[in-house]
């Protein structure tokens, strides 16, 4: 299991750094001018070709069937909904958005990480791989939670936000994996 100390150095150094605090901004920013939030039909396709990189083609047909209105009626309804348990928020805000079709729960996680940076990170192989030591492709929001609890102790160990603490593994892994 990686540790807090091994992840210092890479807290910047990622080349996606730079393009995934413009990301948080954008939504930070929207957060404050949209009520309730929601992301646009663009802001989707951004995400997406964020986190899938060179896989952005793979199920470009599948996904080409989520319109702009069903892009903003989902994401609305998943990035609103509050709830004081947390891993039921968690259940609802992935159910929800893996409603929109070619989302599991690695770009939802994307979703959710980029507009709540504080509160969710984006779970894949790289992470599963360095805090569990084990390959791992494909994910369950009951994963998604248990990655998330690692991922939130390493937070509080450095004093960073659980999306900065994910893509410093991330770097670490690209490195080092």
């Amino acid at each position: 299991m990686i540790t807090a100390v091994q992840l210092i150095p890479y807290r910047t150094s990622s080349d996606d750094y730079a393009l995934t605090e413009q990301l948080k901004a954008h939504f930070a920013q929207m957060k404050q001018e949209r009520y309730p939030m929601y992301l646009t039909l663009d802001e989707f396709d951004r995400v997406l070709r964020w986190k899938l990189r060179g896989q952005y083609g793979r199920q470009r047909e599948r996904r080409a069937a989520n319109t702009a209105e069903v892009v903003r009626v989902v994401t609305e309804a998943a990035l609103s909904i509050e709830h004081p348990d947390n891993d039921y928020e968690i259940e609802l805000r992935f159910g929800i958005l893996c409603t929109l079709r070619g989302v599991g729960v690695p770009v939802a996680s994307t979703i959710l990480a980029l507009v709540f940076p504080e509160r969710y990170t984006v779970i894949d192989f790289r992470g599963w791989r360095q805090v569990f030591g084990e390959a791992r492709r494909t994910f369950s929001v009951s994963d998604y939670k248990r990655y998330l609890r690692e991922i939130q102790k390493l937070a509080q160990a450095l004093g960073w936000h659980v999306q900065e603490v994910d893509l410093a593994i991330w770097e670490y892994d690209r490195i080092n994996g």
